[in-house]
């Protein structure tokens, strides 16, 4: 909600679930600091980066304490930087709050990072064409970008879409 400012965008789902408006206050504010971003509750959302927009809906999703959050490319359309820290700060949440995360992303190397299992979807028609365990330990950091295990499964998801790919084409 543009007009609205990023406390009243987070508060959104108690509010719309009638949730009294001091606990729904409290609850944002809260979700705000779990982001890192209390200080910005009384600024709009177009005062923010699109990282700083990207949290604020992350805050809002965990508003409601859920325990699975459903996410359909939440970073595609940021800078490389920006994304690889959202990354990493979303690890930590998921970590923290014990969260079930579906993240769908078109990056490889994210889906590496953040995944401890990544479905490789084939097209037409829409199926799974093969569940990837990544089985390596957390929490993950730059050190894993450049790790030979990072490459490795790298390497093997890039070859499974490659493989997608020329089965879409045949």
């Amino acid at each position: 909600m543009p007009w609205a400012r990023v406390g009243a965008n987070v508060r959104l789902p108690l509010d719309l679930a009638g949730v009294p408006r001091s606990d729904a206050t409290r609850a944002a504010t809260a979700a705000l600091a779990q982001v890192g971003l209390a200080e910005f509750a009384h600024h709009f959302p177009r005062e923010l980066s699109g990282g700083m927009q990207m949290r604020v809906s992350i805050a809002r999703a965990l508003v409601t304490s859920p325990d699975l959050l459903l996410m359909d490319e939440p970073f595609g359309a940021l800078d490389e930087f920006t994304r690889q820290r959202l990354d990493g700060e979303l690890a930590a949440l998921w970590e923290e709050r014990g969260l079930t995360v579906v993240f769908v992303t078109h990056s490889i190397y994210e889906a590496v990072f953040l995944s401890t299992r990544v479905a490789v979807m084939g097209a037409r028609p829409g199926r799974v064409i093969a569940d990837v365990a990544i089985d390596e330990p957390f929490p993950r950091g730059d050190a894993f970008r450049v790790s030979t295990a990072f490459a490795r499964h790298c390497q093997r998801l890039s070859a499974l879409v490659a493989e997608a790919g020329a089965e879409a084409h045949a």
